[in-house]
């Protein structure tokens, strides 16, 4: 089997303005207030973090709408507008549709399709001001790729609705023929899943009144269907030669066909799904050999040792407990980046790119990390079904590295967004402080040189605003839904609009605020604390940890030793 190293992967990903991305998905049962979630981190060194916005519409018939490549700005093609389109903000729409994506790549052989006109970014975005459900997206995904092409390399999707999560995997037939081939699987409610740049569907079922196929489309919209995947999937593997023309059709692997798993797949991208797994269930300990790069393979090339595609977890999680789990560095595993040499004196749990690395011949790497410093901006979708759409989806988005983010609630029927958030503030190169993406980064970009100190200082705020948001919204729910009763539905929706500018606002001014805070308190090495009628502070000038110390004694001997 010829196998494509995900080390080349990112090494594309990290030339280009491609993301590396991670997305968790929650069903119903498996939150506290029966809400479905999932999350997207999009991160890429060249990604600038704003909140993008698509007003709902009506356009005459023959109207073309332009596609216009989101990594890079490139102009693909048109294609047939439709008559209506729904309001769309970030990655979730007013019928409480969400849908977020994770780069796998795949086949290097199937990454460019002469003529195609669909990326994955305008996949997303597209289909979310064209459907209302998870069923009607895929079926949207499907149709679109179908008919105009698919322009990028392999990609997962997250698409979750009031009532259902799927996750859809799919990969272009290059040049080969047109359009793309895929899989969607439902996730089982009590269950959770996650992907992060590795593609996770293996084996499905493939007949029986839970399955579809591209051929029999329609049948999507029985609610008895679970999975539905293109009709020439495995056939066109087996004529590219990634599946043996002899094998059985019912072990066939999607992922291990389309998207073989190598050591860079599952430790850049399968362990930080093993990461959120370890946290909300048992039994993670047998993969972890699995997640940190120690695959075994049977005789096709497939994996043996592969994690499951999701696992029910042994707590429900709310809204902010998915938010700390966008926040994780691997703590309190052996590989927890905050221990080794590379964390330096105040335990940082990053490191620099690029991540792979040659010493006297030998391949080194660094951890990729849910948690990462090149996010541009990162969500935790929440669709509640016992509200009305237009009250019940809140995209919670925030910008820069999770870690240091704060997550604030955007109602999805509003029809304007924060101006910290809004596009044009700003952009990668042209800084601005009323820009959010930039007030973040210099929180985080300063956090990281005293990581040990400044990063509880920044949890303990992003706590209690994020908690404080939690309870509003009971409050902003309830008043919305009384003036939605009177049948004052747009009166709702601009009240939920108000409310999502003015507190999206709001944090970023108390934010870029608590930046001053921070920078006045631990500037130039030192920790200073105002002492109430006195001109000075106190300053305290804490040093380094003994371990710290021992470790230069090791590298300078004598050099730095004082003479009596």
């Amino acid at each position: 089997m010829k196998k494509f190293s995900i080390l080349s992967i990112f090494f594309i990903l990290s030339t280009v303005a491609s993301f590396a991305c991670t997305n968790f998905l929650f069903t119903k049962s498996t939150t506290t207030d029966g809400s479905t979630m999932i999350t997207y981190a999009a991160d890429a060194h060249v990604i600038y973090g704003e909140l993008y916005h698509w007003p709902a519409a009506d356009y005459p018939e023959g109207t073309m709408l332009d596609v216009i490549e989101w990594d890079t700005g490139k102009f693909l093609g048109r294609i047939p507008q439709v008559a209506h389109t729904y309001n769309v903000v970030g990655n979730m729409n007013e019928h409480q549709l969400a849908i977020g994506e994770t780069t796998y790549g795949g086949r290097k052989e199937l990454y460019h399709q002469d003529g195609a006109i669909i990326d994955y970014g305008s996949l997303i975005y597209i289909t979310l001001q064209r459907a209302k459900s998870a069923r009607e997206a895929i079926k949207t995904m499907a149709n679109l790729v179908k008919e105009h092409g698919y322009y990028s390399s392999g990609e997962s999707f997250s698409i979750a609705d009031k009532d259902e999560v799927w996750i859809m995997e799919l990969i272009g037939k290059g040049n080969e023929e047109k359009g793309a081939v895929w899989v969607a699987r439902m996730i089982p409610d009590g269950y959770v899943s996650g992907h992060a740049n590795q593609a996770r569907i293996t084996t499905f079922p493939q007949s029986g009144n839970t399955v579809a196929t591209s051929d029999n489309i329609d049948d999507i919209f029985n609610k008895e269907v679970t999975t539905v995947y293109s009709s020439d999937v495995i056939s066109f593997a087996k004529k590219m030669g990634f599946y043996p023309q002899n094998a059985s059709d019912k072990d066939f692997s999607f992922s291990d066909s389309y998207a073989p798993v190598d050591f860079g797949g599952a430790r850049f991208c399968e362990l930080r799904v093993w990461a959120m797994f370890n946290k909300i269930t048992d039994g993670m300990d047998q993969y972890f050999e699995y997640g940190k790069g120690d695959i075994k393979y049977d005789d096709k090339g497939y994996a043996t040792n592969r994690m499951p595609l999701w696992v029910k977890p042994n707590k429900k999680v709310d809204p902010k407990d998915v938010m700390d789990l966008m926040r994780d560095h691997l703590e309190n595993t052996e590989l927890d980046m905050s221990k080794d040499v590379g964390a330096g004196p105040f335990g940082n749990p990053y490191r620099w790119r690029p991540m792979t690395w040659e010493v006297d011949g030998v391949k080194y790497c660094h951890e990729r990390t849910t948690s990462t410093q090149q996010t541009g901006f990162s969500f935790v979708s929440q669709s509640r079904n016992w509200l009305p759409d237009e009250i019940g989806g809140i995209i919670w988005f925030g910008v820069d590295d999770t870690a240091f983010t704060c997550y604030f609630p955007m109602y999805t029927s509003a029809t304007d967004v924060p101006y910290a958030f809004a596009e044009g503030n700003g952009d990668i190169m042209d800084f601005t402080n009323e820009s959010a993406f930039w007030v973040f980064n210099q929180i985080s970009n300063f956090g990281y040189t005293r990581y040990s100190y400044i990063h509880p200082e920044v949890k303990a705020k992003q706590d209690e605003t994020e908690r404080g948001f939690l309870e509003d919204i009971k409050t902003i729910d309830k008043n919305a839904k009384y003036q939605y009763d009177q049948g004052n539905k747009a009166g709702a929706v601009q009240y939920l609009t108000s409310y999502s500018k003015r507190q999206g606002n709001a944090m970023v001014d108390d934010w870029r605020r608590f930046y001053g805070y921070l920078f006045a308190k631990y500037m130039d090495g030192n920790i200073k604390t105002k002492v109430p009628n006195k001109k000075n502070p106190k300053v305290e000038q804490p040093g380094y940890s003994n371990e710290y110390y021992k470790s230069i004694i090791e590298q300078t001997g004598d050099k730095l030793k004082m003479k009596e």
